[in-house]
């Protein structure tokens, strides 16, 4: 949508397109007039919207169906990982090194579906809010701290190529 914008008197608008679109609706204001003109040919800015959204929601379900096939375990480890790889995006991000801004939002999003599907379990089990919450904290203190997948690969990777130097 573009925007017109006049200031002064529609009598007093020097622009040609003004004229066609004043001429219809005369009146004696004298502020601030704002007029929304869509350019003609346009009906809509986003084409193909609905293809792109029914795509993106069968993957969710895809992913969906993945997720539920895991165990709890699983689930949690998964969890872990996606964090401390979260944490490494944020470590590159503040030392300015290259990295995929989209990855944030994916990982993010990964991590609230696996929490989702682990509190419907929980639903599932009876366990209210209130206990839900307690078992987290105490799930959260019994985390035993390890470099996430990415970092483990990088380091293997220095050890096979130190190891392929010394041989």
């Amino acid at each position: 949508m573009l925007g017109l914008l006049s200031v002064a008197p529609p009598s007093s608008i020097s622009l040609s397109s003004a004229k066609t679109l004043t001429s219809a609706r005369k009146s004696s204001f004298h502020g601030l007039r704002i007029q929304q003109v869509c350019p003609l040919g346009i009906p809509s800015l986003r084409r193909n919207a609905g293809v792109a959204s029914v795509v993106m929601m069968a993957k969710r379900e895809e992913e969906l169906k993945e997720i539920r096939a895991k165990t709890t375990e699983e689930i949690n480890e998964e969890v872990i990982d996606l964090k401390g790889e979260l944490f490494m995006l944020r470590l590159q991000k503040s030392a300015r090194n290259e990295f995929k801004n989209s990855e944030f939002g994916r990982m993010r999003k990964r991590v609230a579906r696996l929490l989702t599907v682990k509190r419907e379990r929980e639903i599932e089990e009876g366990i209210g809010k209130r206990l839900s919450r307690k078992l987290d904290r105490e799930w959260k203190r019994n985390i035993v701290v390890r470099p996430p997948p990415s970092l483990r690969k990088m380091q293997e990777e220095e050890k096979a190529a130190e190891a392929a130097k010394s041989a």
